[in-house]
């Protein structure tokens, strides 16, 4: 098995590019040599089978959605309130709305995953982890809300993402003031 590290996330990278431009469907090993750029047989190296391939995706994603250190930092320590919750809010939707091909990738996974059980495995398992890890940290920063409000702004925060990256329903409303209104009505006083 292939150990180089860098390779492995340029060839996650690839897939990510090739499950955004053509969907699951387009997603093979070849696609994904032919968009890093590398030998035909490379990702099936680093990927031998689909369901590697897929899980290797879901890592990257992962990565290169997760917060930055210096958001983290600057935020870390600051009394709870409801600003801050919104904050921690805005810097999601930048994530998401920053990387466009890694927030479509994930939404071709999850459509896909309602067609084949082992991807709705991999990724209901990626997606509960993520959620339990998400009612941990608003727990320990002392914000307002528990399981029941973050599992509520999941629900709103895929919604808006998927409006935000097809055909905003209200293009003309700003992102931020969406949030603020989704805290607004959500978080508990």
């Amino acid at each position: 098995m292939a150990r180089n590290d860098d390779r492995r996330r340029a060839l996650a990278d690839a897939g990510l590019s090739v499950l955004a431009d053509e969907g699951a469907r387009g997603l093979t090993h070849r696609a994904v040599d032919r968009a890093a750029g590398v030998p035909l047989g490379t990702a099936s190296n680093y990927f031998p089978s689909r369901t590697a391939l897929i899980e290797g995706l879901v890592g990257r994603i992962g990565e290169r959605l997760a917060p930055s250190e210096k958001f983290l930092r600057e935020h870390e320590g600051l009394p709870p309130s409801r600003e801050l919750f919104s904050q921690y809010l805005r810097d999601i939707a930048r994530r998401l709305l920053g990387d466009r091909q890694v927030a479509i990738a994930l939404f071709e996974l999850r459509l896909e995953s309602t067609r084949r059980p082992e991807i709705a495995e991999l990724l209901g398992r990626w997606r509960r982890e993520g959620f339990a890890a998400d009612v941990a940290f608003n727990a320990r920063a002392g914000l307002p809300g528990g399981a029941d409000e973050i599992a509520l702004f999941h629900y709103a925060m895929d919604g808006l993402m998927l409006d935000q990256l097809t055909d905003p329903l209200m293009p003309e409303e700003p992102i931020d003031d969406i949030l603020d209104a989704l805290v607004d009505r959500l978080l508990p006083r």
